[in-house]
């Protein structure tokens, strides 16, 4: 992955990066990014990805995770929401909703929530949430 341009100005716009927040590091407020986002420490805040989150086997977040695809294989307190999938890996506890068109859960995997799947479920959950918004 070419990280500069020729001239070194900046990374390239067709290329979406991969951010990781590390073992042992630890992240308090919401994080967004065009790409990837690979948590292995904790995270306190939502999780924005254009592309993809992962949360490795260690990893923690505390809030919402949204992105095209997501695959949890650690603990997550807050909803998920994936425009295209979901995977919650055998190692992973997720404490929160899960939306999503599809979605994995493989053999020992937890969701303590809501599941709502399909072409649909993405849809009704927005005309939920904008009504809930109103009756405040």
């Amino acid at each position: 992955m070419a990280m500069f341009t020729e001239k070194g100005q900046g990374p390239l716009d067709s290329e979406a990066g991969l951010s990781i927040i590390g073992t042992g590091m630890r992240v308090v407020g919401d994080i967004t990014a065009d790409g990837v986002v690979k948590i292995e420490g904790t995270v306190v805040g939502t999780v924005r990805a254009g592309r993809q989150v992962l949360v490795g086997k260690g990893g923690e977040v505390e809030g919402d995770v949204i992105s095209r695809e997501a695959i949890i294989g650690g603990e997550v307190r807050g909803s998920i929401r994936a425009d295209e999938r979901i995977e919650i890996q055998s190692t992973s506890v997720v404490h929160g909703d899960v939306v999503a068109k599809r979605l994995l859960v493989q053999e020992g995997g937890e969701i303590n929530g809501v599941v709502r799947m399909g072409e649909g479920a993405l849809e009704a959950e927005t005309v939920a949430k904008a009504e809930a918004e109103r009756s405040y």
